[in-house]
């Protein structure tokens, strides 16, 4: 995990002694003394936090280091104030030393200080004492209070929010509410005197106040937003930029502190981390503008007075839902800057999710607000670089479209079929996409029925990026197993590593021309661009369920894609199928009848031999498919005869013994356990003839020959459950017990002599011989062979051991004590 170095300082940091750690100490309080806080300083800051950080154990600074650490706080060097503040968190506070801010000294609070001031709050009644005074600190007037303070004031309190919304009162909720309208509402429009302290908003020291302006250049004829620019900015500006980046968090968190309850849900349901971050830890003074106090109103918006009467809480709705239709306007514009141009973008994901908030909470809102959504979709919605933009365009519309009773069938074509579709390979869209479909996953199931359908083209996003997304699909699976699409997604899932080659190839065939020598040397690229095979290719990119389960020339397509088994991404992507194949199974199972699950098993035995030559990925899906074939008829022995024509069929196969092992012995042992009368009142005398001697021959002709030059001798396991098998099928039908004895009888004899050309390993030799003289041993008395080998069921699922109702947990209890005692 870590380097020999960094393990090597972790170690020392660890290990040193007492009467070293004191000597350090007295140096750094000697050097912090000092006028002038160099390199050497923070290079002893820096090990001191290793120190610290590097035991489990919290220890205690002498006071007097203590005391110089929090005087750091407040350094003009940020570099000192992460350092003293993460040092200070590594250790306890020093008793009457705990960091302390009343509402004297607030201003000094930066956000390095409030983290410690956090990770110090030692119960509920602090954070809310903590919340109080950063309020009382918005009220105060820049006359009356330093002003820095504002820089990380609303930062803070996000913080808070995050972790602890119920420490905010209810008067906590109404006065920032108030001062969030004032700032997003009411911000100065024109242009600030003093230049920026940096971030988007940056220029020279601009002489006189001049008008704000648009992205475009254009004079701003409305309110200050996050998309006005200018050469200087304001204070209250400022404050308009960072209300507006936690103004989402606040909707959903204020919502929740006064109806007492947590913000897990709501935030789960609405908040899409889609956006950019638009807080910037930047100084600047405060200059309260509040609505009492003639703050500087919109020159074409002013606000009507009956907005003026409403509470806080539907103030602050009213204004977000203002602020955000003003932000939809301006992303219209056409920004001279590439920055410019993804602000805009984020602003508008921004702003499309708070309108979302605010007509959750405000039903009466939606009317008002889809309008302005429906033209921004039919504005964006040609453009797929604003992708990332639509996507709470399209929780906005699954939210209200109902009650609006909108038409979202466009919606859902672009979201399940242009997007994975085309930008596939769109990292950040992936991820997005499939964090929408989870947080929506049961309205989008009753709701949109496009998503059932869209998995041949969601299925692209994991055939691309396979490790990053497969936790996403093991969520989003089992809602897209119905009794209608189970079928062709088993197959869509059996194929994914072709799906996946076929993806690579098409982002090559477009990159690189056909004569360009770059493309040249891929046969798989040729057979892509051939129009002969392009139908097999074309079926792979579907974009929706329902053109048909799978395609004839499956072996034709593995063959053209031969080439790319030991693709890394190809690989990749093998590795992820059998874990959706459980669950892909497990989900069936629980919704299909037995004429769907019949059905699934045939698709099992046809495309255990249809399968992309990757030698791991072959084993790995053998090995699932016998387990749900087991688990499946187990279920539902009645199976075993509904598909007895198949599964005999399969099994009569000698070429199966070596190229499905695992398959092949799991068929074996099914067509011996279930095919009973006692399982299925249809099996018939006759069918258990022919099962008996489809086996029979297979038995006979593996255990008979020698394997062909190059092939391995087959599996001691297969030899033994095809004996196995012939033994229960005997035992149900008597007249078959004498050609199962002469087998087994032949069987020890042939072994006497010495070794066999079937079996190579003399330990598996003694293991089959053993097996056969058991076996052989039992249909001597037919009555006992058929209890034994097909015990009935009140036999086989009573477990005594665990019935507290008889003595025999108490008697093996007993035996266990007398055993461990000696």
């Amino acid at each position: 995990m870590y380097s020999h170095g960094s393990e090597s300082l972790i170690r020392q940091a660890r290990e040193i002694q007492e009467s070293e750690l004191h000597k350090f100490h007295s140096r750094l309080i000697k050097l912090l003394q000092g006028k002038e806080l160099g390199h050497e300083t923070v290079d002893s800051l820096q090990r001191l936090h290793l120190i610290l950080s590097a035991t489990k154990y919290t220890r205690t600074l002498p006071p007097e280091l203590q005391k110089r650490l929090v005087s750091l706080l407040s350094s003009p060097v940020e570099q000192l104030q992460v350092l003293s503040s993460a040092v200070l968190r590594e250790t306890l506070p020093l008793s009457g030393q705990e960091l302390n801010y009343n509402q004297e000294n607030i201003g000094q609070l930066n956000s390095h200080a409030a983290a410690l001031l956090l990770s110090q709050a030692g119960s509920r009644a602090d954070l809310s004492s903590l919340c109080a005074q950063l309020l009382r600190s918005l009220e105060s007037r820049q006359s009356e209070g330093p002003s820095h303070c504002l820089t990380h004031t609303l930062p803070i309190l996000n913080t808070i929010l995050t972790h602890s919304p119920e420490s905010l009162t209810e008067d906590h909720v109404t006065l920032l509410s108030k001062k969030l309208v004032d700032w997003l509402r009411y911000a100065s429009i024109t242009q600030g005197g003093g230049a920026s302290s940096g971030g988007f908003f940056t220029g020279p020291r601009s002489r006189q106040p001049v008008p704000i302006a648009e992205l475009d250049g254009t004079v701003s004829g409305d309110f200050f937003t996050v998309l006005c620019v200018g050469q200087g900015f304001t204070d209250d500006q400022w404050m308009n930029v960072y209300s507006f980046s936690m103004l989402r968090h606040w909707l959903l968190t204020y919502h929740s502190v006064s109806s007492g309850n947590t913000t897990t849900d709501t935030a789960n349901r609405l908040q899409l981390s889609l956006s950019l971050s638009l807080s910037h830890s930047h100084s600047f003074s405060y200059d309260d503008r509040s609505e009492v106090d003639g703050s500087v109103v919109s020159m074409v918006s002013a606000t009507s007075s009956s907005s003026r009467l409403l509470p806080p809480k539907e103030r602050l709705r009213e204004k977000a839902f203002q602020y955000c239709q003003r932000l939809i306007e301006q992303s219209d514009r056409k920004a001279h800057k590439k920055t410019d141009t993804d602000l805009q973008k984020a602003c508008l994901v921004e702003a499309v999710c708070i309108l979302d908030c605010v007509c959750v909470e405000d039903t009466s809102l939606v009317f008002r607000t889809f309008p302005c959504i429906k033209g921004l979709f039919g504005r964006l919605s040609s453009d797929l670089s604003f992708a990332r933009a639509l996507l709470p365009i399209a929780q906005f519309y699954l939210n209200h479209g109902e009650m609006a009773a909108v038409d979202c069938e466009s919606v859902w074509n672009l979201v399940f079929g242009r997007f994975p579709a085309e930008l596939f390979n769109d990292h950040f869209l992936a991820h997005e996409l499939l964090r929408f479909l989870r947080l929506n996953l049961e309205s989008l199931q009753l709701r949109v029925p496009q998503y059932t359908h869209s998995f041949p083209n969601l299925l692209k996003l994991l055939a691309w990026d396979s490790p990053a997304l497969v936790d996403d699909f093991v969520d989003l699976l089992p809602s897209l197993v119905t009794t209608g699409t189970a079928v062709e997604l088993l197959h869509t899932l059996l194929d994914l590593p072709c799906l996946s080659a076929t993806l690579v190839l098409q982002l090559r065939s477009a990159c690189l021309p056909i004569a360009d020598p770059g493309g040249r040397g891929l046969l798989s690229l040729d057979a892509f661009r051939n129009p002969s095979f392009r139908g097999l290719f074309l079926f792979l990119l579907r974009t929706e369920a329902g053109s048909g389960d799978t395609i004839d020339r499956l072996s034709t397509l593995h063959e053209l894609l031969a080439e790319a088994a030991d693709w890394p991404r190809v690989v990749q992507c093998a590795q992820t199928v059998p874990v959706l194949l459980h669950i892909f199974f497990n989900t069936v199972i629980t919704v299909a009848d037995e004429k769907l699950l019949a059905h699934l098993i045939l698709v099992m035995l046809e495309r255990s031999s249809l399968l992309l030559k990757i030698p791991k990925y072959l084993r790995e899906i053998h090995r699932v498919f016998s387990c749900h074939l087991l688990r499946l008829c187990k279920l539902h022995p009645s199976l075993v005869v509904d598909q007895s024509h198949e599964l005999l069929e399969f099994a009569g196969a000698t070429a199966n013994v070596y190229s499905k092992e695992e398959v092949y012995t799991h068929v074996v042992w099914v067509l011996g356990e279930y095919l009973s009368v006692s399982c299925d009142s249809r099996c018939s005398v006759s069918l258990i003839t022919s099962c008996f001697e489809a086996l029979e021959a297979v038995l006979f002709e593996i255990t008979s020959s020698a394997p062909t030059p190059g092939a391995v001798c087959p599996n001691p396991r297969v030899i033994t459950t095809l004996m196995s098998a012939l033994a229960k099928l005997a035992s149900r039908s008597h007249d078959l017990i004498p050609r199962v004895s002469l087998f087994l009888s032949k069987l020890r004899t042939v072994t006497r002599s010495g070794s066999v050309a079937w079996c190579s390993d003399e330990e598996d030799l003694v293991a089959i011989v053993t097996r056969g003289e058991e076996l052989w041993s039992l249909l001597k008395a037919p009555g006992v062979a058929q209890s034994v080998l097909t015990p009935p069921p009140h036999v086989t699922t009573p477990q005594w051991h665990r019935d507290i109702n008889v003595a025999m947990p108490l008697r093996l209890r007993a035996l266990t004590s007398l055993t461990h005692s000696q």
